[in-house]
């Protein structure tokens, strides 16, 4: 938003410099992002000085504020901030009535347009002078003819949208606010024929739409040289209804910009009477008649009360009452101080119709912070009575995850959830179709993700085009499907290197069991025990491939819950989205994190134990096992058959050659056992040695090597 400083010193009296004035509108909210030099504007000049000169201050306005779209909104801040008074622009003296033009909004039409307002007036059509012509341009707004520029002018003075109807082109000289019928095109005034569908909103005559309602009037009714009648539009449109159309049809105007984030409900009676007084003043016409007003149901405004201790509560500071009441009556807001709640001050406060964005209390507080200045606020925290409440489960889950993963030198990514359908097409259920985006943005962003891999691999293949060739990656986010709904995973991707290169030893490739150690590492800190079971799935490659499955807990259900899966990514896959060598393996996981939370032992409740008192005694076995036995199978039946002194288990060899019979395995497991109460005795541990044994040479027919 573009505004001329003498344009705002007509309505409020500053003489600041200008660029004290553009930091004094920085602090309040409102970016001052360049200050251009501002055009000789004649008749309107003001006198040069070393404090007063003109500008054209570049504003970056925020969604929530169309009220400040306009110098009047801009000005009303800068009264604020100087305590000046605000001088409003000239509306001519026009009286409402019914007399001049017909005007109907019909039935269905009434919640996209609760109030529309219209004048009739005799105009001379020819250029605008030198003055208001040049305050166009320095707003970036191309000047056209005196009765156009007359309605942009109070768009960009009062901000709000404005049109004009060449009267004697409205077939049956009327105007109705009504939906457009399906397949009805219109001819709009940047020269392109529009189709349009029947929810969008048009001003139309008796047989054809004359305007996309708050976006771009039609070429049909424009104002020409010719032009003798006009029927001048102000009109308050429902802000969805305009971002909707403005959207589906891919048109942006200024008018669209300001109607689709809020316009002021009460701004169309006035917005009329500035033009008409604008009309007189350059001698471009004069009204026909009285103002057609058309507000069926009249919306009271908002009102909120205000605490003055919840102001400090929130600021951390005491501000006194006199300055809040200041400030917000300044912003235009009615402000009566009342004593109900007990013997502490509060306020009633009327919200002025146009600022659209308050509504409750907090917001009210925001308008005093911002006037009494963020940078005066005090940064230390204030005194904690009480200690802070424990993090919401997934949060905490969400932190402990990303902790692990970063401690087994992954790094965190993050993705978009829309990505292309062909890239989640490997990973969409089975049956399912995927969750398609309405209006996306993009060919490469249509339909949510069904898994957070397909944008992990894209990151990973990213990187190694720029020469990263050991990669590991992780993902914590939402995914979607269509069956499943939405729920929680974490991703991991592997390539290149287990480890870093150095001088002392070879370099060995990341493989399998470096992903199923990572994920191990995860549900160990989950408080989950995790079985991998080898399975096959389209995206991995055969024999690269397991399913993570856990145990229900106890009492619950005999059957596991699966928790993801675990392989090496095909490379039909990985070729496809632009890996730059083929032959490099990539290893994913995908674990459903809302899925562990149902199995995950509860940390909170586990209790600290003595350290232990009496030694542990290690046994070593090696067996011959079948080749196809999972080593998983073989660690579980040594646990259920060994006793309770029995502390741990784990494979620490491997091997096949000489010696192993074809289609077996020597496997050799470690056990560790320990009382808590004594030191156990060689005959103690070797029955317990005995009992294992026997247990696996009955269950997988093992033999001792």
């Amino acid at each position: 938003m573009k505004i001329l400083v003498s344009w705002l010193r007509d309505l409020v009296p500053v003489t600041v410099s200008i660029d004290e004035l553009a930091n004094a509108l920085t602090m309040r909210g409102f970016e001052v992002s360049a200050i251009e030099p501002a055009p000789v504007i004649p008749d309107r000049q003001l006198p040069k000085s070393d404090e007063v000169t003109d500008a054209v201050l570049d504003l970056e306005v925020t969604t929530n504020r169309p009220d400040c779209l306009s110098v009047l909104g801009i000005a009303r801040e800068v009264a604020t901030i100087y305590g000046h008074k605000l001088s409003w622009p000239v509306l001519a003296d026009v009286t409402t009535g019914d007399d001049a033009l017909p005007v109907t909004i019909e039935d269905h039409a009434h919640s996209l347009c609760p109030r529309y307002a219209a004048l009739v007036a005799q105009v001379s059509v020819g250029p605008s002078p030198d003055w208001l012509a040049a305050r166009l341009e320095a707003a970036d707004v191309r000047p056209i003819n005196n009765v156009v520029d007359v309605t942009n002018y109070v768009l960009l003075e009062l901000g709000h949208p404005m049109h004009a109807f060449d009267l004697e082109k409205l077939r049956g000289g009327e105007l109705r606010v009504r939906l457009a019928r399906p397949g009805e095109t219109v001819l709009t005034l940047d020269g392109t024929s529009r189709i349009l569908s029947d929810d969008m909103l048009v001003i139309a005559d008796t047989e054809r739409p004359q305007a996309l309602a708050g976006i771009m009037g039609s070429a049909d009714s424009e104002v020409t040289t010719l032009t003798t009648q006009v029927a001048l539009e102000s009109a308050y449109f429902q802000p969805v209804s305009i971002r909707r159309t403005s959207k589906h049809l891919g048109l942006s105007t200024d008018a669209s910009y300001r109607f689709e984030r809020g316009a002021d409900i009460n701004a169309p009676i006035q917005a009329i009477q500035r033009a008409q007084a604008l009309l007189a003043e350059i001698g471009a016409g004069s009204s026909k008649g009285s103002i057609i007003d058309r507000y069926p149901v009249p919306r009271g405004p908002v009102q909120v009360t205000l605490r003055h201790a919840r102001i400090g509560r929130v600021l951390g500071i005491d501000i006194e009452p006199v300055f809040v009441q200041q400030i917000l009556d300044q912003l235009g807001f009615e402000i009566e101080a009342t004593t109900t709640d007990g013997d502490a001050l509060t306020w009633r406060v009327v919200v002025p119709t146009y600022r659209v964005d308050v509504s409750r209390e907090i917001d009210l507080i925001e308008e005093v912070a911002r006037h009494y200045g963020y940078d005066k606020l005090p940064s230390s925290f204030p005194a904690m009575v009480r200690p802070p409440a424990p993090l919401a489960a997934p949060i905490e889950q969400r932190r402990l995850v990303g902790r692990v993963l970063t401690a087994s030198g992954c790094t965190e990514a993050i993705t978009y959830s829309f990505i292309d359908e062909i890239a989640g097409g490997p990973f969409f259920p089975d049956g399912e179709e995927p969750v398609r985006i309405a209006n996306p943005l993009s060919e490469k962003h249509t339909v949510l993700r069904p898994s957070l891999i397909p944008g992990l691999v894209d990151s990973l293949i990213y990187n190694r085009r720029r020469e990263h060739r050991d990669i590991r990656l992780f993902e914590i986010g939402r995914r979607f499907t269509s069956g499943g709904g939405e729920t929680t995973a974490v991703a991991i991707a592997l390539t290149g290197a287990a480890s870093l290169e150095h001088w002392s030893g070879g370099e060995r490739e990341t493989d399998f069991f470096d992903l199923t150690g990572i994920v191990d590492r995860v549900c160990d800190a989950l408080g989950v025990t995790p079985i991998f079971d080898s399975d096959t799935r389209p995206e991995f490659v055969p024999g690269q491939t397991s399913t993570v499955r856990a145990p229900m807990l106890s009492g619950e259900s005999d059957a596991p819950v699966t928790l993801g899966h675990v392989g090496q990514l095909s490379p039909s896959i990985t070729s496809a989205r632009g890996l730059p060598d083929a032959a490099d393996a990539v290893y994913v996981a995908e674990l459903n994190l809302d899925a562990i939370a149902q199995v995950a032992d509860n940390r909170r409740s586990m209790v600290a134990t003595r350290l232990p008192r009496h030694p542990s005694i290690v046994r070593d076995i090696a067996l011959l096992l079948d080749s196809a036995l999972p080593a998983a199978l073989v660690r579980g039946t040594i646990l259920a058959a060994a006793p309770d002194t029995l502390l741990h288990v784990r494979e620490f060899d491997r091997f096949e050659g000489k010696g192993v019979p074809s289609g077996s395995v020597g496997l050799a497991f470690r056990l560790t056992f320990r009382a808590t109460d004594r030191t156990l005795t060689d005959v103690e541990v070797q029955h317990a040695m005995d009992s294992v044994v026997a247990a696996l040479e009955s269950t997988h027919n093992a033999t001792l090597r």
